[in-house]
């Protein structure tokens, strides 16, 4: 059973951390726990008393556990009375849906994810890790408001004319976005920080020179002050942020990056201060030979414009792996063509409503999902699917938004508006996806917890090593030993290497029709050994259609009445071609009473005072219905020929059947060959029976299926497989998909199927077939491929730079690391890891 709770007290990711290892802790728990809101989802074996969960949080913290509710299996959402067929096995009280957003839109979030999903307000530093936080792409279009190019004090919402000289509105310009300002204000400091530095670093370079050509204009104390002048801009203006955020990292005790930097930084320049101001204070090993202490002023003011420099590149970088969000925004049109009483009108796509027709011209963009009434194209949905070649639309055909018409123009209707079109909900997965964190991550975060105390440590060791065994000045050895090792160290490139990677490849994902809810989804999907596919729109089209209906004694139009007006309130994909079936042969359908879908089986109702079932053998048993000799011997022959045959039985006496065929999608056979060449086990698991499913299977090279599954048999071989260590993909598109999709490791929904599956899946292909599959397996393979190449990188750096820093390579080689060239590596580290994530977006699915 699986509950959702309250959490109160949970004030930072630590706090989640500790919350969810304490009810993990607990026999018989299993518990996912989320910051931002602060909820537990605990799947437990047997119930646990909320008292006993109350007891070992209070044992580790002030937090307290609420009940919420209850849900069906993690992540199936029971959405509508279709569902009748499922819920009759699975008994439960709550049917809402629960469903956790990741991080709002428009809100700020911290790229390394150091507090979970929690979000902020305004702009700011993350608390934990001091990195500038990154607002979240607006998921809905904003609208085009227009202006008059003459008078700029002339806004409207609609296009029109200006009131006061008569001109065309024209649209106004988009501001700067959030991620454009952080840039701009960055590259502002830069420029300051750069005309300061360099001339501080020109005198304390020129004054290393024999003759030194500035003693001619002052003496070396003057230029001191000099330098002194010139840092301060670069301190208390440009680069102030990062003692500010070196502070907050001290008080709370969230050591990171600019801790490191804040220290080294400081002791730099009090050093200078004290050394210009109070030169007495010192021995002679810090002085010149004019008397004058060696100071800093360009160290510190250097490392801190190098740093600036990192975080400029990283600020440029980061709206970069956003892009693919602002792409998918960018799909969407600004306006539509109404019709009303016959004429066009030009409206704001907001002001759609469900039931609008709308005119599309060639070449434009279809403003919101629905379906073609009048009229025909061909669309370009190569945005959305991935898929270059245009799609024939004709009459009663669905439409997705943001896809492109071709050349000729038809009209539809709006049937799905606002955040309930594909694209909406493509986009708001992807931005949920790319803030949710992978198991791979907690390496990184479980060293990086302890990562700057090592460091401090190592420094302050460094300096008493080089004071003690180091040639002369020692003093001067270890002090600026002991700032480099303080400069070089990078925990945020540790911190950054998988969350990057991650938007970066969520979003090309995207891209190519390839919708995955979460991290943990795409890292699973590279481990993936056994693929469960459904058969039914999953390895067919999923377009069935009737070849004929054969009766035994009754007239088949009456026949095919009865089944047809049975069918029309299932959703399953042979009930509609039962009555698209009927609707050609002009047969009316009539009322049903008692109608009731029994999952894996088929239909039963009283059509005119007449019990009727239509389904398989199974449902032909459970209703007690007899089956004749000589009918049996037909079905297994049109069985035989692969096609899906329907039982009919009226009144408990088998009268005939429906032949039904569903061609094999044309990809199938090329998805399942290269899976297979992967070394994934494909397995088919469909509800039609052993002759039609051996004929499918056997077209396709298949060596394992199964026939006759109930949707409990398909959940309890997954249960076996998982048993024995496999890690398993299934892939489906119907209802009775739903709990195997949500048992497997990684679900996958093909997005031409029912909401409900989508909902219980982590993967969704939006075209719908098996080769979106090869496509999710081959990103997450490329993604986990470029996230160890970060965290290598990472580890590498640090474990490289640190030691060469302090100086290990100076018994050797006599080399030494100044600090300012440590400074311009551990910018580059980031900068460079974040640079590697961005490859992805040039990856081939």
């Amino acid at each position: 059973m699986t509950h959702n709770y309250t959490i109160t007290g949970m004030t930072c990711d630590g706090c989640r951390s500790k919350v969810e290892k304490t009810l993990n802790a607990i026999d018989g728990v299993e518990a996912k726990v989320s910051l931002n809101p602060p909820l537990a989802t605990i799947t437990m074996e047997k119930h646990i008393a909320t008292t006993q969960l109350q007891e070992a949080l209070t044992a580790v913290g002030k937090y307290t556990i609420e009940t919420t509710n209850s849900t069906m299996p993690q992540e199936v959402t029971i959405a509508d009375s279709a569902t009748k067929s499922y819920c009759s096995t699975h008994s439960h009280k709550d049917k809402k849906e629960i469903k956790i957003p990741v991080a709002a839109s428009g809100k700020y979030y911290c790229p390394m994810h150091c507090e979970g999903e929690k979000v902020y307000d305004k702009t700011g530093d993350c608390p934990v890790c001091g990195m500038d936080l990154v607002k979240a792409p607006e998921l809905t279009l904003s609208k085009t408001l227009y202006t008059c190019p003459m008078h700029p004090e002339v806004i409207s919402e609609t296009a029109g004319s200006c009131p006061i000289c008569g001109m065309d509105l024209v649209p106004m310009q988009p501001s700067d976005s959030e991620d454009q300002k952080t840039y701009k204000d960055l590259a502002k400091k830069m420029k300051i920080a750069v005309a300061f530095t360099v001339p501080i670093f020109a005198i304390a370079m020129i004054e290393m020179m024999t003759n030194n050509p500035l003693e001619k204009i002052m003496s070396t104390q003057y230029w001191n002050w000099v330098q002194l002048i010139l840092s301060l801009p670069v301190v208390f203006y440009a680069c102030w942020i990062f003692f500010v955020r070196a502070w907050k990292s001290i008080i709370t005790w969230n050591l990171n990056m600019f801790t490191l930097i804040g220290i080294g930084t400081s002791v730099a320049f009090v050093f200078s201060l004290v050394g210009l101001f109070f030169p007495a204070l010192f021995p002679n090993e810090f002085k010149t030979e004019h008397g004058t202490v060696l100071l800093y002023f360009e160290a510190t003011t250097v490392i801190l414009t190098l740093v600036l420099l990192g975080q400029l590149l990283e600020a440029r970088a980061h709206s970069q792996t956003s892009g693919a969000i602002k792409e998918l925004l960018k799909l969407a049109p600004t306006e539509a063509i109404l019709i009303i009483n016959g004429n066009d009108k030009v409206i704001s796509i907001h002001d759609i409503k469900k039931g609008d027709l709308l005119r599309v011209k060639p070449g434009d963009k279809i403003p919101v999902d629905g379906k073609i009434v009048d009229g025909e194209s061909s669309i370009d949905e190569a945005m959305i699917t991935g898929e270059p070649i245009p799609v024939d639309k004709k009459k009663e055909d669905a439409v997705i938004a943001g896809t492109i018409n071709g050349t000729k123009s038809f009209v539809m209707i709006a049937e799905k508006v606002g955040s309930e079109t594909l694209l909406s909900q493509i986009v708001q997965m992807v931005n949920d996806a790319s803030r949710s964190r992978a198991p791979i991550q907690k390496l990184a975060d479980s060293i990086a917890k302890y990562f700057v105390p090592i460091v401090v440590i190592a420094s302050v060791i460094t300096f008493f090593i080089w004071v003690n065994f180091g040639p002369e000045p020692a003093l001067v050895y270890g002090f600026i030993n002991a700032i480099a090792v303080l400069i070089i160290a990078c925990p945020c490139a540790l911190g950054l290497a998988t969350p990057m990677s991650v938007m970066v490849g969520v979003g090309k994902g995207a891209q190519s029709g390839v919708l995955i809810k979460n991290a943990e989804a795409l890292e699973n999907m590279n481990k993936v050994n056994v693929l469960i596919t459904d058969k039914t729109g999953t390895i067919t089209e999923g377009k069935p259609s009737v070849e004929k209906i054969y009766s035994s004694n009754a007239n088949e139009n009456d026949l095919l009445q009865s089944i047809a007006s049975l069918n029309q309130y299932s959703e399953h994909p042979l009930a509609q071609a039962v009555v698209n079936y009927a609707k050609t042969k002009s047969i009316s359908l009539i009322e049903v009473k008692d109608f009731e879908a029994i999952a894996g089986k088929g239909v039963t109702g009283t059509v005119a005072n007449k019990k009727v079932a239509l389904g398989n053998k199974k449902l032909m048993d459970q209703v007690k219905a007899t089956v004749a000799a000589d009918l049996e011997s037909k079905i297994i022959a049109e069985q035989k020929l692969g096609k899906t045959v329907s039982y009919i039985a009226v009144d408990g006496i088998a009268v005939g059947f429906v032949s039904i065929s569903d061609a094999i999608k044309e990809s199938s056979a090329a998805a399942i060959e290269e899976l297979m060449r992967q070394g994934v086990e494909v397995i088919m698991l469909t509800g039609d029976n052993e002759n039609t499913a051996k004929a499918v299977a056997d077209e396709l090279n298949l060596s394992s299926y199964k026939a006759s599954c109930l949707p409990e048999d398909k959940l309890n071989e997954i249960k076996r497989l998982q048993a024995e260590g496999k890690i398993v993909a299934m892939a489906g598109d119907g209802i009775n998909d739903a709990p195997a999709l949500a048992q497997a490791n990684i679900g996958i929904a093909m997005g031409t199927g029912t909401d409900v599956a989508i909902e219980s899946a982590k993967i969704t292909l939006v075209k719908g077939d098996l080769q979106g599959i090869v496509k999710a397996k081959n990103l997450s393979q490329a993604v986990m491929r470029n996230i160890r190449q970060n965290l290598f990188f990472a580890f590498f750096y640090n474990v490289l730079g640190v030691p060469i820093a302090a100086g290990v390579l100076y018994p050797f080689f006599g080399i030494l690391l100044s600090p300012m060239i440590a400074a311009l590596a551990m910018s580059f580290s980031s900068v460079s890891v974040i640079v590697n994530a961005l490859r992805l977006r040039n990856l081939k699915l």
